[in-house]
């Protein structure tokens, strides 16, 4: 555990007399607040609050965000006020600490909710004073370095949320430190297999990869030299979720990545930068496609640097950057680095910081039209993951959009009815398809047609946040007035059978009556309720039996109420009982054979056409690209008997006994095998990949990791089906 002096020796190197001693005061009452509190590793609680000081004070921050690190949890988990903070420390630091407290307090029915929600508090905040956002990351940081503690479906809800939401964030400003280590440790507890994987094959290449980092170092070092230029030369692996982003998005194998040591060149002057730039391409051949200039077009977040990868030493590929001191502190702090060079005061954005920071505005914009907190973190994950790519519209005007994006997220930038009509695109002066993905300099010119509207098969190919909501609400629309005929349609149909003319019932108001039962505001919604199979036609008919049975008393008629259809238990799913669906009963359950969900994991339900509603895991690639209105809130219930099916991948040696062994290990588990594949290759490996069954997401995981102890075997991970799959189909 970091202890205060060692935070004060950090502080006293940059900060004045006065602000240490303002820092040190808020360690006395923090520590005052949090006594007898532990964490759940059995620390004392006070180990947070310091460790995310700390971190604050390795980005050199100022005196008020030290102090608001050491005080953030006082308010939400101690008896103190954010009054009492203000008298204490002053405004500054007891509005940093009521800003993180706001957002760590939210409370809403739904994860998505607070998910959603979380991020749009936490945006709002950062436009009024950046440092509540570094104090929130520097808390995140240090609760994702302790979540060995957690309990397993924790620890994967939790590395969600900051995979998806804090490190983006980290990265939009600049935070490249913070942000590779969020990835990583993010990688860790979502996919045990895939980081364990490759934390294991690049420490074995450890020694070898040492060596060559210090001879590449000794080349560059000796060009400098001879050339006359002062500079300082780093080498590095790439953290592991780069490397495994690279291998999913290019479908490699460890084996296969190859410019997974990176370089930095840091030098004294802008010319200096590209002058090294030249000297490396003379030494070494560069790989095409793989050169970008950010200091000529920096990204958003203030990013500057030379990026290029060449074939080095030994026919390795090898990525080097080239930057200036200055350019190198804002890479490693982004806008803590800012903030340091900025005058003291508020820390609110100045009018030029705005300017900068130009994606804030971009987000607040278009979460105000966004109701749907699922669609919010999906396109909010568009936003954040993408980079940029700069294009011209045909009067010279400079465009930014998502690296990817198409002409139609061009056509909703310029305008929503341009969007909504486009029909064709011109790129540099070429007819090209609208599912063309645009490159930096691209000159777009858009055709509108009033005739043609938007597309579903839109929504495999843009990018963009506005692209996505406004396609998204033109289709809604449409599908609206469709499942409300369809609704009506079914109603009219079950009705006739119990001899209910639903015309009758809807002129007279009673239909308006009973969607107020249902909470609905009107019939309607009750009507596109029944055509989505939100709710059966039985079970709006049977309420409406029931009250009019209830509206007739003594009258002597006996009115027979429409019986729920219960399916038979052979029509359920094996193990669909510990499913729970929120606001839904009685309903038809499959899992996806996709991505095979396992108890213990988060999951979503997905309402088909026909078969009732298929599980997901919350992760699964296909989710994506299915429409947020189908999507239901879902959990997992009790405990299940019944065994669930799970694919796995492995690699191994091809040899004899290999496959008894880890049938023996299998066996020895209580894992059932019941099916498999194997297919040999000629660099003398066997690819075998099995369907299993077992109890949850914990005993899959534990037999892998028993799995990869085996000798003879190379790699073990978990098979997904990735790509979209039809939404009418439960796969």
């Amino acid at each position: 555990m970091i202890r205060i002096h060692e935070i004060i020796e950090k502080i006293s190197s940059y900060l004045n007399e006065a602000d240490v001693a303002l820092v040190q005061k808020a360690y006395v009452f923090s520590a005052r607040a949090h006594l007898g509190q532990t964490r759940l590793s059995g620390e004392p609680y006070l180990s947070h609050p310091l460790e995310a000081a700390n971190i604050l004070a390795d980005m050199r921050l100022d005196a008020a965000t030290i102090a608001a690190g050491l005080l953030h949890d006082t308010v939400e988990d101690t008896q103190t006020t954010v009054d009492e903070l203000e008298e204490l420390f002053g405004e500054e630091v007891a509005d940093i600490v009521d800003g993180v407290t706001k957002i760590s307090l939210m409370t809403f029915d739904s994860k998505e909710e607070a998910q959603s929600e979380n991020i749009r508090k936490l945006i709002l905040a950062m436009a009024e004073d950046i440092r509540v956002v570094l104090v929130k990351l520097a808390d995140r940081l240090h609760n994702m370095r302790t979540l060995d503690f957690q309990k397993h479906y924790k620890q994967a809800l939790i590395s969600r949320e900051t995979l998806e939401i804090y490190a983006p964030l980290a990265s939009r400003l600049g935070l490249y430190r913070i942000k590779t280590e969020l990835e990583d440790l993010s990688l860790k507890y979502l996919k045990p297999d895939v980081y364990a994987q490759i934390n294991e094959g690049i420490a074995k290449s450890h020694t070898a990869g040492e060596v060559y980092i210090e001879r590449v170092i000794q080349f560059i070092e000796s060009l400098l030299d001879e050339n006359s230029i002062k500079g300082r030369v780093y080498g590095r692996r790439k953290h592991i979720f780069s490397i495994y982003h690279k291998m999913k998005q290019q479908g490699l194998t460890l084996d296969q990545v190859y410019d997974i040591i990176a370089f930095r060149v840091i030098v004294r002057s802008l010319k200096d930068c590209y002058a090294v730039l030249g000297l490396v391409h003379s030494l070494w051949k560069p790989v095409h496609g793989r050169f970008k200039d950010y200091i000529s077009m920096p990204k958003n977040n203030m990013y500057q640097s030379l990026h290029t990868t060449v074939v080095g030493p030994e026919g390795e590929r090898i990525e080097i950057q080239i930057r200036t001191d200055e350019m190198n502190q804002l890479a490693e702090f982004g806008v803590a680095a800012h903030w340091r060079y900025k005058e003291k005061g508020k820390g609110g954005f100045k009018a030029k910081d705005v300017e900068r920071f130009t994606w804030l505005r971009q987000i607040m914009d278009w979460q105000r039209h966004t109701n749907d907190p699922r669609e919010f973190m999906t396109t909010l994950r568009y936003d954040l993951f993408q980079d940029e790519v700069y294009v011209f519209t045909p009067q010279g005007e400079v465009k930014e959009l998502p690296e990817g994006a198409t002409p139609i997220d061009f056509a909703y930038l310029i305008h929503t009815e341009v969007g909504d009509h486009c029909a064709g695109a011109k790129i540099n002066g070429r007819l090209q398809p609208l599912a063309t993905a645009l490159k930096n300099g691209d000159t777009v010119a858009i055709f509108t047609d009033n005739h043609r509207t938007p597309s579903r098969d839109w929504l495999k190919i843009v990018k963009t946040a506005k692209a996505r909501t406004r396609i998204k609400h033109w289709i809604r629309t449409e599908e609206r007035s469709r499942s409300i005929a369809l609704g009506k349609e079914m109603l009219e149909k079950e009705g006739r059978k119990v001899g209910i003319n639903l015309q009758k019932v809807h002129k007279d108001g009673s239909l308006d009556e009973l969607a107020k039962d249902f909470s609905f505001p009107n019939a309607d919604e009750l009507f596109s309720a029944v055509g989505y199979v939100r709710i059966t036609a039985r079970k709006v008919l049977g309420r409406l039996q029931a009250k009019n049975e209830e509206a007739k008393p003594g009258t002597g008629q006996k009115v027979e109420p429409v019986k729920e259809t219960k399916k038979k238990d052979t029509a359920k799913e094996p193990g669909s009982d510990s499913v729970r669906i929120k606001g839904v009963d009685d309903v038809l359950v499959h899992f996806a054979g996709c991505c095979h969900p396992l108890p213990g994991e988060p999951i979503v339900g997905y309402i088909s056409r026909g078969r009732g509603v298929v599980v997901h895991t919350h992760d699964c690639p296909n989710v994506a690209t299915f429409e947020p209105e189908r999507l239901l809130q879902i959990s997992w219930e009790g405990e299940s008997d019944h065994p669930y099916p799970a694919k796995i991948e492995l690699i191994t040696k091809n040899k004899p006994g290999v496959l008894a062994n880890i049938a023996n290990l299998m066996a020895h588990e209580s894992v059932n095998i019941s099916s498999g594949t194997f297919r040999s290759t000629v660099e003398g490996k066997t690819n075998i990949e099995f369907t299993v069954e077992v109890k949850d997401s914990d005993h899959l995981y534990h037999v892998m990791e028993m799995m990869r102890k085996i000798e003879d075997v190379h790699e073990v991970t978990r098979h997904v089906v990735h790509g979209p799959v039809s939404q009418n189909r439960d796969s």
